[in-house]
């Protein structure tokens, strides 16, 4: 057992009965979104509880089991204006679980060891996925096309922007993703849009206004191989 500082919204890993505690460093108007990993060397799903305002219930959340490190994440969303310290913890009675989880938005990770943090070139180009990235762009105040590419079942990305987060879903399954997205506290869920598409892509719009926009995927090494994003600025069509 162990407490885990998370105040940079850092990549760590939890086991059975640790606690990761990021304390203060939500900060209201942001959205954010906890993202966890199943990491152990077996298939059972483990499940993460979440708490941080105490007059707000806590919320569990449950990560797909897998092996070698190859499922695809969990997402917890969480605003700034329910709380602004978040804790997830993995209760004693999960023995052998491993958790990877790190907290993304426009701000967070303060710490980016871990993952690949890199811009997002607006020209329209497709660009790669792996695992951990997160993409970041300053679209310019006019508007955008966006695209997301990917041949492998159920390929899930989250946009985020200062208080809005959008998950894409490719080759979406029927039943949708079930447990593996919640919401802790009142005011998120209708700050947060889920777009599942049945086909390899999907594509939207999105309108620049010179603040940050980030693109962090939540999947897994080997789908994430394959997929692709693109963002054109349709001022080009018509210059």
């Amino acid at each position: 057992m162990s407490a885990i500082t998370w105040n940079n919204g850092q990549l760590i890993t939890m086991g059975q009965g640790d606690t990761a505690t990021c304390t203060g460093g939500l900060n209201q108007g942001q959205i954010y979104g906890l993202f966890f990993y199943n990491y152990a060397e077996n298939d059972a799903d483990t499940n993460v509880v979440i708490t941080g305002n105490n007059s707000l219930p806590p919320v569990t959340i449950t990560v797909p089991g897998t092996t070698s490190n190859q499922g695809l994440a969990a997402v917890c969303f969480v605003s700034g204006d329910d709380t602004s310290t978040i804790a997830a913890a993995i209760l004693n009675g999960s023995p052998g679980a491993s958790i990877q989880a790190f907290i993304g938005s426009v701000k967070m990770p303060l710490d980016p060891t871990g993952i690949n943090n890199v811009l997002l070139p607006l020209d329209g180009k497709p660009h790669s996925f792996t695992k951990f990235t997160r993409y970041a762009a300053v679209p310019a105040s006019h508007w955008y096309a966006a695209q997301i590419t990917s041949n492998i079942n159920a390929f899930v990305s989250v946009q985020f922007t200062e208080n809005t987060a959008t998950l894409f879903c490719v080759n979406a399954p029927a039943n949708g993703l079930g447990n593996a997205v919640q919401y802790y506290g009142n005011t998120v869920q209708p700050k947060v849009s889920i777009k599942n598409n049945a086909y390899q892509s999907i594509t939207w719009n999105l309108s620049g206004n010179g603040s940050q926009t980030v693109w962090i995927n939540a999947d897994s090494v080997q789908n994430s191989q394959q997929a692709t994003i693109s963002v054109q600025s349709l001022t080009e069509l018509f210059s």
